[in-house]
């Protein structure tokens, strides 16, 4: 079995927003906690979209990415928009990744 490089409580506590009166976590920031690319675990959700009601995860709105830090997101060139709104999962969701996902860290934690 592979070491698994431990994340640290700060980098998960730094990652979580408060939107729509939730604590969620943005897909591209779970991509990188599960060490895989956000195309692939939005594909993986929308697979098993059965296993996230909209108490597990949701889409960012326009109004909501805008009023998001322009640093929770990778640095655009002056008069580009983001190609797609992201998803936000909730503690719940975050969990069901783990077992949907097919990752060396995604196996781990679900363990």
């Amino acid at each position: 079995m592979q070491d698994i490089e431990v994340v640290s409580q700060y980098q998960i506590e730094n990652k979580i927003l408060f939107i729509r009166n939730k604590k969620v976590m943005l897909d591209k920031d779970l991509a990188v906690l599960y060490e895989v690319e956000t195309r692939v675990l939005n594909q993986a959700v929308k697979r098993n979209i059965k296993r996230f009601p909209l108490d597990f995860m949701f889409q960012l709105s326009q109004e909501e990415v805008s009023e998001l830090s322009r640093s929770q997101f990778v640095i655009l060139k002056r008069g580009k928009n983001i190609k797609y709104l992201p998803y936000v999962f909730t503690e719940n969701g975050v969990a069901m990744l783990s077992s949907v996902l097919n990752s060396e860290r995604a196996i781990q934690v679900n363990i």
